[in-house]
């Protein structure tokens, strides 16, 4: 809990002070076009790779297979998307990272550790 503590009052302090600096650097409206255009990019690649992993669970379901990966992937995809659509730099580079194709064997890998980590440790629970 401490940890969420201190990302929730440092992230934000981080971001704001990126975007302090790029305002006296390139200007203020060069730093809000840069913004908006990585959130409607951050929104375009969110969408389209959100869909292509929509249809490839439903082609891994209806062939009866267990569609993990494409699960992963949309975690990532969606982590990404949520990035992208935050206004700051440090969060757009963030989210660039995870939807980008060579290193989202990367953030599969650490994301599956992470789920691996959650259940071994039997700190879940499923509600019906």
């Amino acid at each position: 809990m401490r940890y969420i503590l201190l990302l929730i009052i440092i992230i934000p302090l981080a971001e704001i002070s990126v975007l302090l600096l790029s305002g006296n650097l390139i200007g203020v409206w060069p730093t809000i076009g840069l913004l908006l255009f990585t959130g409607i990019l951050g929104a375009y690649l969110a969408k389209r790779q959100g869909l292509e992993t929509i249809k490839r669970a439903q082609e891994q379901l209806q062939y009866g297979q267990m569609p993990g990966e494409a699960i992963l992937d949309g975690i990532r995809i969606l982590a990404g998307g949520i990035l992208l659509l935050t206004p700051g730099f440090i969060s757009d580079i963030l989210g660039l990272l995870l939807l980008i194709p060579p290193s989202k064997f990367l953030f599969q890998r650490m994301i599956f550790k992470g789920l691996r980590r959650w259940m071994d440790k039997n700190t879940y629970t499923i509600i019906r």
